[in-house]
């Protein structure tokens, strides 16, 4: 066992031997190879073009709806004011990812000629929402945040394409959402009107009936047979005979009437149901309410983010340094057999 561990060792001892013989024997064409990597790794980090980094961080606001939130009297769980959960974060992602939003971008800062893309080239479209994918990142933090990174050769435009975005999101959020509670502000508001036109068609009939000398049917009746009663006792027949004409008008729209506060006090409980679901559809239609929080908003950036030319020149020498060797290394072996 211990001669095993001897041989072993005695083998990377005598290979990192034989290396820096090599070294030492190949020394000058290494450093050539060496100097010409730092000077050509060091002019295409020059030529490379300079890009500014401008973030801004965003919560996405609670989806609770703001119709219910402002409106009911019950608790919910859900506060209109609250933090956004992870769903949230998924849709924010998802809109400031979209077609609408990029389009947006791409049309207000003119990014086909900010990006200098080749209108005659085969694909135009696609390199450029390739370049723009490759400028603009949004992504999720470890903190359930959303970043919005935007890398530009000019720091002024970093800056304003990052905050745009942000301000891109209610704009679009909005819309969709309104789309959809307009419709339904318009069928809540059609079926509101329609109950509102029943309830004055039956309290048009109610006046009909109050023009016939109906106003509250039982005590009504209850009044005039007491008076009616009383006349017949006392012989004023005259009088008994004006109040069995009013008697004989209750008995003849009575039952109407009847019906009609009946079929009245149901529809009114409808109408305020309705009216309140109405009161909600037109808060969610009207609604302009932001739906992020903005953490950072984007600034000029001072430095430049990228190239890193001292990273490239770095990399690039240890590279064809290695590779050197591995070729050296390769020539040796090939020799000798």
């Amino acid at each position: 066992m211990n001669c095993m561990k001897e041989r072993k060792n005695y083998s990377s001892q005598f290979e990192a031997n034989n290396l820096l013989d090599l070294l030492i024997k190949y020394w000058k064409p290494l450093a050539i190879v060496v100097l010409v990597a730092v000077v050509v790794s060091a002019i295409v980090s020059l030529m490379i073009q300079e890009k500014y980094r401008s973030t801004v961080i965003l919560y996405p606001t609670s989806s609770a709806s703001v119709s219910k939130s402002l409106l009911s009297n019950t608790s919910t769980e859900n506060d209109l004011l609250a933090f956004g959960e992870e769903e949230e974060v998924e849709q924010m992602i998802q809109v400031l990812k979209s077609s609408d939003i990029r389009d947006r971008i791409i049309e207000k800062f003119s990014l086909k000629k900010h990006y200098q893309i080749d209108t005659n080239a085969r694909y135009p479209i696609t390199n450029l929402h390739r370049k723009y994918d490759k400028n603009i990142n949004i992504n999720r933090t470890e903190y359930q945040s959303v970043e919005i990174e935007v890398l530009d050769r000019s720091p002024d435009t970093a800056a304003l394409i990052a905050n745009t975005i942000s301000t891109q999101l209610d704009s679009v959020m909005n819309q969709m959402k309104q789309e959809r509670a307009s419709k339904a502000l318009k069928l809540v508001e059609k079926e509101y009107l329609n109950q509102k036109e029943k309830l004055q068609s039956m309290q048009n009939k109610l006046n009909d009936l109050h023009n016939h000398g109906v106003f509250e049917f039982a005590s009504q009746t209850e009044v005039y047979n007491d008076q009616y009663a009383k006349s017949l006792a006392d012989g004023n027949y005259k009088g008994a005979k004006l109040i069995k004409e009013q008697l004989d008008t209750l008995a003849k729209y009575g039952a109407a009437y009847t019906d009609i506060m009946s079929a009245l006090e149901f529809e009114q409980k409808k109408l305020t149901e309705i009216e309140s679901k109405y009161k909600e559809a037109k808060i969610d239609a009207e609604q302009d309410l932001p739906y992020k929080y903005v953490v950072n908003k984007a600034v000029k950036a001072e430095k430049k983010s990228y190239p890193v030319r001292w990273l490239i020149v770095i990399l690039s020498t240890v590279s064809a340094f290695l590779l050197a060797v591995i070729v050296l290394i390769i020539f040796e072996n090939v020799k000798k057999k």
